[in-house]
């Protein structure tokens, strides 16, 4: 008879997350992040360690172990080196009355830490211990809380619900308190976004505010694991991806194109990203790379670019691309800017008027002559228009894309428009010039650098931005050419290969 193997899995890795916004972190990202850490810090008894939005206390927990192994010699009694460590060393402070009894549950063993079974019973003076949790309060203004933004309308204030005023923004106290405190070394996985009021299950990320009030504490260490969507900026995050890009004093950032591989399960649009910010670099940063057979490490200049590239395979191909097309314009100067005729995607259709397209479920109808507006002077030119939303739907960007098919891009005839759900990719006087200019979007090189710059379902302009714009526009592109004008190697080019679809009407 076979013997039988117990298989005794870490609670934390178990529990299922709370929501989308607020991922529990399993144990193996954890240590990763830890890892990226001086090892020396944990033989230290000095230094302090913080999780300002503690969840599972994962964190937390794992900070102790390596604690507890690193000041084997400094405090031999493994009874006082413990009591040391919770009392002086390790903090938290929780999202929510929940995860700070999780949290005090992973950490002291008890959510009570006074009550005789936990591990730091007669240490501290309230059942909290190091772990705090008060409630806060959003600051209303027109509706939207003027800290974190968040709507009052999505929000109650009453006693008995969850009002996500958290803490480490809201309690000014405490950041006072903090800095006087000093901690060597702040990380966690703060909540992600925030419903703002709008239409549906509308949100605005709130990542990004966490990191920055966590960099005004100015600690010797900073370490969170985000969404990588400030890669591309948008939606409030434009200041904070320069800051992030140009700081100089983040170290290493490891980046997953699929957040499953990071949280097993969730699926984060653009995947997610974690961080070492160290306040005494200054200067480049090595990048990882995880995609679906490996991970690609490069110490790069993460400012090299406004928006952050995050293969490293393909910086080389964007360099290659930039030097051949150096002191020619790009694509994002001919591309028109979202509502292209001032009509937005509900608009309602007319029974007359000028011929416009709407979403694909309408198709083609009419708007009202009095409501278009031709903000780039192409209503009269033969344009061919691309879905704002090319990718929708699809969350996974360590899976091959399409972006741009025969199937959803249009070519409007002069004398037509379109609602906000298109934009004019390009304009021209003859039908000869659009259709080139169609079959050099379908190619392969130039999608996958329009899909250097996105991390969301929506492509607007700015995403054109590592396109060269050739001007002149006769006869149908293919990779091939283009290969060739821009030198293009093999490796570079299987790459590319591999990362956009063939699709109908798509060159190959």
């Amino acid at each position: 008879m076979s013997e039988i193997k117990l298989v005794r899995p870490d609670i934390l890795d178990c529990l299922a997350n709370l929501s989308s916004d607020e991922v529990f972190t399993p144990p193996k990202v954890v240590n990763e992040m830890l890892d990226m850490l001086p090892q020396d810090l944990f033989e230290n008894p000095k230094t302090r360690f913080l999780d300002p939005f503690t969840k599972s206390g994962v964190f937390l927990r794992e900070i102790v172990k390596r604690l507890d192994k690193g000041l084997a010699q400094a405090i031999p009694d493994k009874e006082d080196r413990l009591n040391h460590i919770f009392q002086r060393q390790v903090f938290g402070i929780a999202c929510t009355q929940l995860t700070a009894l999780f949290s005090r549950r992973s950490l002291y063993c008890n959510k009570n830490v006074q009550d005789k079974r936990s591990t730091a019973r007669g240490l501290f003076s309230t059942e909290a211990g190091n772990i705090g949790y008060h409630r806060c309060h959003h600051t209303w203004v027109n509706g939207s809380c003027k800290i974190c933004g968040a709507s009052k309308k999505a929000l109650s204030e009453s006693k008995d619900v969850e009002n996500y005023a958290y803490p480490f923004l809201h309690d000014e106290v405490f950041m006072k308190q903090a800095q006087e405190l000093g901690f060597d070394v702040i990380i966690g996985n703060p909540p992600y976004q925030m419903r703002d009021g709008g239409n549906g299950t509308s949100a605005k990320p709130i990542y990004h505010q966490f990191v920055t009030q966590a960099m005004r504490i100015n600690p010797r260490y900073l370490s969170m694991i985000i969404p990588a969507r400030w890669y591309a900026g948008g939606k409030g995050l434009d200041e904070f991806r320069n800051k992030m890009l140009t700081d100089g004093r983040i170290r290493v950032l490891v980046d997953y194109e699929n957040s499953s591989d990071a949280f097993s399960g969730v699926d984060i649009a653009g995947g997610v990203c974690y961080f070492l910010w160290d306040r005494d670099h200054k200067g480049l940063c090595n990048v990882s790379t995880y995609f679906e057979n490996g991970n690609m490490v490069e110490t790069r200049k993460l400012d090299e670019y406004e928006i952050f590239v995050r293969h490293n395979k393909a910086v080389d191909v964007i360099r290659h691309v930039a030097s051949a097309n150096r002191g020619k314009p790009f694509l994002d100067e001919r591309v028109s800017s979202r509502k292209p005729f001032s009509l937005p995607t509900n608009y309602v259709p007319s029974g007359k008027g000028i011929p416009c397209w709407f979403i694909q479920r309408i198709g083609l109808s009419y708007a009202k002559r009095g409501d278009v507006v031709d903000n780039f002077n192409c209503l009269n030119k033969w344009k061919i228009i691309v879905p704002k939303a090319p990718i929708a739907g699809q969350t996974d960007f360590s899976k091959p894309i399409a972006l741009y098919y025969e199937s959803n891009t249009r070519l409007a005839k002069p004398g037509e428009c379109c609602t906000e759900s298109w934009i004019v990719a390009g304009a021209f006087n003859t039908q000869k010039e659009a259709l080139s200019f169609k079959s050099y979007l379908y190619t392969k090189i130039v999608r996958f650098l329009i899909l250097q710059t996105v991390v969301s379902q929506d492509v607007t302009r700015k995403n054109f931005k590592f396109v060269p714009d050739l001007g002149k526009y006769e006869g149908e592109f293919n990779d091939a050419m283009l290969r060739k004008m821009w030198n293009i190697s093999d490796d570079e080019w299987d790459f590319i290969d591999s990362k956009i679809y063939n699709t109908e009407g798509a060159n190959k």
